[in-house]
């Protein structure tokens, strides 16, 4: 074939290849301006990455370009004419890969979509295969001839075809990647049991809100294919959007958005992208009810909207319970962070700072802060600084949070009125043993239950699992308990389809589960009915602060004065925390052998068990103390202890209060406390004994209570003080356990 022939020949091909194109763009054209509605609708035609007012002048330089080197093959001469052995090269490459994509494109997308199995819903993908089409026939034009080709591959040195090798690998790797990517919805929900995916999926990154204050709130949307209304999940979360941040929630986005949810995931205010200044809790009822406001003028708003999150953003809905949302799905957050940052009275010094050095800015850091720089903060004085220690400057939240020790105003704002109370919709609240803010969900619960509207309190339902804050707990001699985040995931779908799509569900309205025999239960209602209170008397003779002691636990109170146990609490020398419910990686259970040696810890345990008892419930110690200090804190924790004599913590409490000595002596020379312990599921298996441990200090899980009775953020002379635990006829301190029958 004569090279004029032959040009004109590749002229003509690419000539019909181009005007399919601009079909397509036409097609689209009368979508978007004309508003047919024999075409497929305009959210069908977004398969590239530019909006539409972007892409149609990209289109129309592409027609410009195509005609161009028609016209300069069909006339044989022009810039295009021209044989280029190189460009060849490269546009094959080129149009191999791109037509590889798109073809895997469309085979995903006909697979994973049954609705998309019909033409009209694939007329972008044909359109980007007459795309790759052009180039390929383009470059066929442009190739080597055989003997020039041969010519060249001789001459190729061994870097060159490392090179070739290692661009062949980087393309394979890229298309498996992204393979991996467009599956990874399919692939967890499979994971995690969910239905089948129906919808595919339009995603519109980088939605900008106005608040009313002119700040900026920034949110990814995902659509569903063929869905012009569809149900909403709104997840205000407060981080900010790096690669593995944004890669999770584009596949959790995508994973709702492909079983027929529109999904909105918005950075909250400080966070980027969004604008603001960064503040935990304090915007988020006012940014939350205009975002409500907001999504209910868009067009694809059904009226029905859910929220799921947890921690901070679990606290984000329930800033709006009372708002408007249809369905909440909460995990480890509460109604009353005041509770949580001050349990029993003392500052959960440990949770506040891994949390205030981690998110103090407008990016989370990657990490939890090193064990280092936290064990430097605590180690020093006055507490007030312990932010400055650890980060190297004032973190103005901390010091917010740990300057407010009552129940005032500034927690009034943040946790509200009674939220739970006041609840608007149902609620999935999932809880974990062994993080912080388990007493408050469970008290949550209970109010529902008690007191919300029926329709909301019969359809809330409670799960407790065996997780600290955001992470699952190792249990002693356990097998793997899977992930926690995987956990928080996997009934998304059936809750929001049943609570906002109208399904029905068989779900008992609570799950925990019980640890010890590790196994899931279902049960009607928290706390259990069937659970019994029963005592449990400490006795000793005086020696209980050395595992060589006598101190017990005796289901009989004491007949006859015995002698009480003392212990020096010093706050330069706090009992180290090891294990418990709190934020960090140092939250769970862990072996409490080397700080029951010690001798400002009181020991008490039981006979060993001669048959598996369950303790479920929220256990309670009774203590009759007396101490030197102005004002001080005792502290009880409940511990499972092996055969071979390993101990384990179970559960925990602390009680800060002021003591009046001239009370002390004036009356029976003793006052009488109660120290809430942690809620708990946990079957005592047979052999194994149940020890209590009594003393002033779990640091830094709680602060270090400097016993003078001033400002303790401020304290920087701390004094030793002398405790007294009695437990005799007259003061029969004991334990308080809900046992159930099994």
């Amino acid at each position: 074939m004569s090279a004029p022939t032959r040009s004109r020949t590749y002229a003509i091909w690419l000539f019909v290849l181009m005007v399919l194109f601009c079909f397509r763009v036409a097609g689209q054209m009368l979508v978007a301006f004309a508003g047919v509605t024999f075409l497929p609708p305009m959210e069908e035609w977004y398969s590239g990455l530019l909006p539409y007012r972007y892409l149609l002048p990209a289109q129309f330089l592409i027609i410009l370009l195509f005609a161009k080197i028609c016209l300069d093959l069909f006339r044989g001469r022009g810039f295009f004419a021209l044989t280029r052995n190189r460009l060849g090269a490269l546009l094959k490459a080129f149009g191999i890969i791109y037509l590889a994509v798109m073809v895997m494109r469309y085979v995903l997308r006909m697979s994973l979509y049954p609705p998309e199995r019909w033409t009209g819903g694939s007329i972008p993908i044909f359109f980007h295969w007459v795309l790759a089409a052009y180039v390929l026939v383009f470059a066929s034009f442009n190739r080597p001839g055989s003997e020039i080709a041969q010519i060249r591959d001789s001459r190729r040195t061994l870097w060159q075809r490392v090179g070739y090798g290692l661009f062949a690998f980087s393309v394979l790797a890229g298309m498996l990647l992204w393979i991996t990517y467009q599956l990874a919805p399919t692939l967890l929900a499979k994971k995690l049991r969910i239905r089948r995916a129906e919808y595919a999926v339009r995603s519109e990154p980088g939605i900008a809100m106005t608040a009313s204050d002119g700040v900026k709130l920034v949110s990814d949307i995902y659509h569903p294919y063929r869905l012009r209304t569809a149900p909403t999940i709104l997840v205000r979360i407060p981080y900010s959007k790096t690669f593995t941040n944004q890669l999770r929630s584009d596949i959790v986005g995508r994973l709702w958005a492909e079983r027929g949810y529109t999904v909105i995931i918005q950075s909250t205010r400080g966070r980027n992208p969004s604008g603001g200044d960064y503040y935990p809790l304090r915007s988020e009822r006012q940014d939350g009810i205009e975002t409500l406001a907001w999504i209910s003028k868009q067009p694809w708003f059904d009226g029905r909207i859910g929220m799921w999150g947890g921690s901070t953003f679990g606290y984000t809905q329930w800033a709006l319970a009372d708002a408007g949302p249809s369905s909440l799905m909460i995990y480890l957050s509460s109604t009353n962070f005041y509770r949580m940052f001050y349990p029993g009275g003392a500052f959960a010094l440990e949770s506040a700072l891994n949390w205030a050095v981690r998110s103090r800015g407008p990016q989370d850091e990657p990490d939890w802060p090193s064990t280092r720089s936290l064990q430097i903060a605590y180690n020093g004085w006055p507490e007030l600084e312990a932010d400055t220690r650890a980060a190297g400057s004032k973190i103005d939240f901390f010091r917010d949070w740990i300057s407010h020790r009552d129940d005032d105003s500034y927690w009034q704002q943040i946790d509200g009125d009674n939220r739970a109370a006041h609840i608007k919709a149902p609620v999935l609240l999932m809880a974990g043993w062994y993080d912080p803010f388990l007493p408050g969900q469970l008290s949550d619960f209970e109010t529902i239950r008690r007191y919300a509207a029926p329709e909301v309190a019969s359809r809330t339902r409670l799960v407790i699992g065996p997780w600290a804050h955001a992470m699952t707990v190792g249990l002693p001699k356990a097998p793997d308990l899977g992930n926690f985040r995987l956990a928080t995931l996997a009934p998304s779908v059936s809750w929001f389809d049943e609570t906002l799509a109208e399904g029905k569900s068989d779900e008992f309205p609570v799950r925990i589960f019980v640890m010890g025999i590790n196994q899931w239960r279902d049960e009607q209602e928290w706390p259990l009915a069937r659970a019994q209170n029963r005592n449990l008397y400490l006795s000793s003779d005086g020696t209980a602060n050395t595992l060589k002691g006598n101190g017990g636990l005796l289901a009989n109170p004491p007949s006859s004065r015995s002698p009480a146990d003392h212990f020096t609490y010093d706050p330069r020398n706090a009992i180290p925390t090891a294990g418990g419910a709190m934020i960090g990686n140092e939250a769970g259970v862990f072996l409490q052998n080397q700080i029951e040696s010690r001798s400002d810890v009181l020991v008490y345990t039981t006979p060993a068990f001669d048959q598996e008892t369950e303790i479920t419930g929220p256990p309670k110690l009774v203590l009759y103390v007396s101490t030197t200090a102005r004002n001080t804190d005792f502290t009880g924790k409940l511990v499972d202890v092996f055969p071979d004599g390993s101990a384990y913590n179970i559960s925990d409490g602390i009680l800060r209060r002021s003591y009046d000595r001239e009370t002390q002596l004036r009356d029976t020379g003793s006052n009488e406390i109660a120290i809430d312990l942690w809620p708990t599921s946990y079957v005592i298996a047979t052999g194994h004994k149940l020890r209590l441990e009594v003393s002033s200090s779990d640091y830094p899980h709680y602060d270090r209570n400097p016993n003078t009775g001033g400002t303790i953020a401020t304290e920087t002379l701390p004094v030793a003080a002398r405790q007294t635990v009695y437990h005799d006829k007259e003061r029969p301190s004991h334990l308080v356990l809900p046992f159930v029958s099994r």
